[in-house]
């Protein structure tokens, strides 16, 4: 790259033109309007919006150009050296004034969008301005006015009412070329254009994603959330953190009576506005009637039947309510009791992705010096623990290296065992962007999934044959002459071994096994040699393998030996799958390292970490979430058998493997404290059950897939007598004995924020609280309070002893277990859009409940035919562990000898069947892959009473 050497070669040229009488400077490039609004000038506009492509249409930001016949539409128009502009001549007011009045004269008498107080702003933008001008309508005018069309109320989330349209198409530049879902058109021609959705379908008929663009675009209220029709008068606006997948997008909740009516994109660095259906309609689980209000004591001789389907709406014959001194004295004497009884690991604790880096910090720190052992683990066990695993051993640092956004800068974007636009749909918007702009996507995985639409080539591999396919590309890079020699050279270690492991993998000899061409396989490794940079990101179809470790070793090779690592558009990025699974793993649930990824058994690392908590610490790596289980389960004459857990936010009863299994260890525990917002199916099974604080009722920091840490603030309080996270840990480890003594607002974040930077100094020192509430959004590493943070790493060596990747080779490893002739499919398990890990907040959620409320299972037609079966048939999987009655759904890109069942329903829980076999470093069970029978016929489960049963959200009036 040639960086710039000097200061003015950062800066924008300017050019110098004049602007109502005024000279003015704009930037090269600059339109018109951008540069009159830099200066303070408000020329009228409609069809603008910030971040969209200026389009010209709507014709109310017109200015007049000396010399000029016609009028220019200013968002459109670039400034010219020496250009004389009037904004405001009585010519350019007088057509200004003409469009919005003509535009203004179609519109309904009763609005949808008002904004402020004021009820003559009854049709958002399009009133606004008409107030500013100072318009109101002929009579002769509104007499013409054109043929209202009917109102289409056919989508759970928005309503659409084309009588307030304008047809300025912000809704379809929103729809085709911000979020690329290509579902909004505009049809027809004259008095009959109109905006269309798919061929002119019912808006909840169409292909609508529900990403909701089109409506934050909308300037009029033609399209609306259902939350939010009427006044636009909120009670206030809080700025937060979407709680769902790790893209980490800034939202704003809109708060009126207490209650969050709806939800707009902020200007994030990671989202920039964009939202999908969980973030902008997902919100309405924190004011669902089944919230835990109150502590709960399981009753006397009331027994733990884990075979019970939970009834979180009618939990009083299992347990009685209580006050928090008696929960809170019974979860604290019963955990010390245990641990002074039968030692430090004889108590466990599962701390929470869903929560914020403040509390993940303080629970681990209570397990370590409350219950003493390193017994904690949360969910990036179960989904990115082998990636870590291997980005640790080969870079270094268990981080991305380029954020997502970053494949703006990319020429080739490969995308392996994730599905983006269901798990991280907003960061599947940059793909398909950088796509649009000739950037070539290639999707590796078992599973066609929508983002093939985009690619440039799909590698359709053979379940668990991501080694042979991975080793067959870099080999056909080493064969081809494609490695960056200098890069290796200078920046790789143990090159030769890998070139040696790969000898015996060519593209010939792994295409029968991984089931892709040759040819392709040489194509695509040419194509990712020679990019000008070339992007990976993968998800958990990668990591939940035996060989999962394995699986990302090879990355991490593919990377380095074509030197695509340690610039921009390159690089390595395995896509967090929960809102804090990085922020939380960052501070410490882990049970082998320290906060910042440092081993518990290294001596200098466990020395400091005792001096700086002063109290003594165990030395020994504690139990992951799988073993944990088991140890739940061992005879009483195992010195470490586990008799007592405190689980925070996290749902093993449902996103364990082997849930009877795993629910049989939770049901044999002595004492299980459960801390959480719902009766979820493992607070069925505890014996005391804390109310927490949903994400939008407390302050906290997250850290998202970016390495962003982003704050967010509380916008409601936790409902009855549930209390914050924070504050229920810090009584837990008070009444165990423990000193703490936070102070300050909102149970002391930020002095528990400032200790936690002191212990992840060598990442976020330059991050302060006050930085934090400032910016929102800071990303690490950052070292300094002028440091603006480091969004491309590895640009001059990696972490490791050496400074450089270490190249570990890899060779095939087969699945745990394989299909037979009593077994013969292969089960994936995965998420899907509208729901999100167990299910326990999206299924709770209105309108993600009426997009998607039943469970299903998906296969193929060919397979479908060979079982005589039909979409809607109902069919039972089952495997050597456990087996789920189901509906069955078409879906083509699921491969022959397949099928695809989500893990978010209780009445048909794919870990059920699932394999709890262990990658060997990772300990991250293989969900990704089972012998499963199928046969047609079955009883599916009733739903366990999660949904709302209206699938509407109520209208606020």
């Amino acid at each position: 790259m040639n960086a710039p050497s000097k200061l003015a070669e950062l800066m924008p040229q300017t050019i110098e033109f004049t602007l109502d009488g005024q000279p003015i400077q704009a930037f090269d490039g600059e339109t018109i309007f951008k540069a009159a609004e830099r200066h303070g000038v408000d020329i009228p506009h409609l069809c603008f919006k910030d971040g969209y492509r200026p389009d010209g249409n709507c014709r109310a930001c017109v200015v007049e150009v000396k010399g000029e016949r016609t009028l220019a539409p200013s968002c459109c128009r670039n400034v010219t050296a020496g250009m004389e502009v009037q904004a405001t001549s009585e010519r350019a007011l007088k057509s200004q004034k003409m469009v919005v009045e003509m535009l203004l004269s179609d519109m309904p008498d009763e609005g949808y969008k008002w904004i402020g107080d004021d009820a003559t702003q009854q049709h958002g933008e399009l009133s606004a301005w008409a107030k500013k001008l100072d318009i109101a309508v002929r009579p002769e005018l509104k007499a013409l006015r054109r043929e209202q069309p009917k109102a289409d109320i056919s989508h759970p989330a928005m309503a659409v009412n084309l009588d307030a349209c304008i047809q300025c198409n912000r809704c379809v530049r929103a729809c085709r070329e911000e979020q690329v879902n290509d579902v909004i058109g505009y049809a027809l021609r004259g008095g009959d254009s109109k905006i269309v959705f798919d061929l002119d379908d019912p808006m909840g008929d169409s292909t609508c994603v529900a990403c909701g663009e089109c409506v934050q675009a909308c300037p009029t209220g033609a399209l609306m959330p259902k939350s939010h029709i009427g006044s636009q008068q909120v009670d206030r606006k809080v700025d937060s953190v979407c709680p769902f997948c790790g893209v980490g997008c800034l939202v704003t909740y809109n708060v009126k009576d207490e209650k969050i009516v709806s939800v707009d994109g902020r200007d994030g660095p990671a989202n920039h506005n964009r939202l999908c259906v969980k973030g902008r309609f997902g919100f309405d689980y924190a004011h669902h009637p089944q919230r835990l209000t109150k502590p709960l004591i399981r009753r006397a001789g009331m027994p733990k039947d884990f075979g019970d389907a939970p009834r979180p709406g009618d939990w009083s014959e299992y347990f009685r309510e209580a006050t928090w001194e008696e929960a809170l004295a019974l979860t604290s004497g019963k955990l010390s009791g245990l641990r002074d009884t039968y030692g430090a690991k004889s108590l466990a604790g599962f701390g929470s992705a869903k929560g914020s880096n403040e509390e993940a910090y303080l629970f681990q720190k209570l397990v370590r010096t409350g219950f003493g052992s390193n017994n904690i683990d949360h969910c990036t066990r179960l989904c990115h623990a082998s990636s870590v695993a291997a980005l640790l051993e080969g870079v270094g640092s268990g981080a991305v290296s380029n954020q997502v956004n970053d494949v703006e800068h990319a020429g080739l974007i490969f995308v392996i065992g994730s599905n983006p636009t269901a798990n991280h749909p907003v960061a599947a918007t940059w793909m398909k962007n950088a796509a649009q702009r000739g950037a070539k996507i290639v999707l590796a995985d078992p599973r066609r999934t929508d983002i093939s639409r985009h690619a440039w080539r799909t590698l359709q591999f053979k379940a668990d044959t991501d080694v042979a396919m991975l080793n067959a590309l870099i080999h056909a890079v080493i064969d081809e002459g494609l490695v960056d020699q200098e890069f290796v050279r200078t920046r790789a270690s143990n090159y030769e071994a890998l070139r040696e492991n790969v000898k015996g993998y060519s593209p010939e000899a792994m295409a029968p096994i991984c089931g892709v061409p040759a040819e392709t396989l040489r194509e695509v490794a040419r194509a990712f040699a020679s990019a000008k940079g070339a992007m990976i990101l993968w998800g958990m179809g990668i990591s939940q393998h035996v060989h999962g470790t394995d699986n990302a070793r090879c990355l991490i090779a593919l990377a380095t030996v074509t030197g695509q690592i340690g610039k921009p558009g390159s690089g390595l990025h395995p896509l967090r799958g929960q809102n804090n699974v990085q922020g939380a793993s960052d501070a410490g649930l882990i049970p082998m390292m320290f906060p910042n990824y440092q081993r518990v058994d290294n001596p200098a690392v466990h020395a400091w970490f005792e001096n700086f908590w002063g109290t003594p610490l165990d030395a020994t790596p504690g139990y992951t979430v799988v073993e944990i289980m088991h140890k739940a389960l061992a005879p009483d004459t195992d010195p470490h058998k586990v008799r007592g857990m405190y689980i925070m936010g996290e749902n093993p009863a449902m996103s364990d493997p082997d849930l009877n299994h795993a629910r049989h260890a939770l049901a044999s525990l002595e004492h299980l404290v459960v801390q959480d917002i719902f009766m979820t199916e493992t607070a069925w099974l505890a014996d005391v059950v804390l109310p927490a604080s949903a994400w939008p009722e407390k302050t906290g920091t997250v850290s998202n897939t970016d390495r962003m840490v982003q704050l967010g603030k509380r916008a409601l309080n936790p409902p009855g007598d549930a209390r914050p996270d924070l504050w229920i840990i810090q009584q837990i480890a008070r009444g165990m004995g423990l000193q703490w003594n936070y102070e300050g607002e909102e149970s002391g974040v930020a002095a528990v924020y400032e200790e936690m930077r002191q212990a992840m100094h060598a990442v976020i020192s330059g991050i302060s609280w006050e930085r934090l509430q400032r910016d929102s959004s800071v990303t690490y590493p950052c070292l300094s309070e002028d440091d603006p943070g480091q969004p491309t790493v590895f640009i001059d060596d990696f972490p490791t002893a050496d400074g450089r990747v270490k190249l570990v080779p890899a060779d095939i490893i087969p699945a745990d277990e394989r299909p037979d002739a009593e077994y013969p499919f292969v089960l994936i398990t995965g998420r899907q859009l509208e729901h999100w890990h167990t299910g326990s907040m999206t299924r709770r959620a209105s309108v993600l409940d009426a997009l998607e409320p039943m469970a299903t299972a998906s296969m193929n037609q060919s397979d479908l035919q060979k079982l005589g079966l039909e979409a809607g048939d109902v069919i039972t999987v089952q495997s050597r562990r456990g087996e789920v009655a189901i509906h069955v759904r078409r879906d083509d890109g699921t491969p022959s000898g397949a099928v695809f069942v989500p893990f978010a329903y209780y009445e048909a829980a794919a870990n059920l069947m699932t394999n709890a076999a262990l990658d060997p470093l990772g300990k991250i069970p293989e969900f990704k892959y089972c012998a499963v029978s199928i046969r047609r016929g079955g009883q599916p489960m009733a739903a366990a009473g999660y949904g709302t049963g209206s699938g509407v959200l109520a209208a606020v009036d």
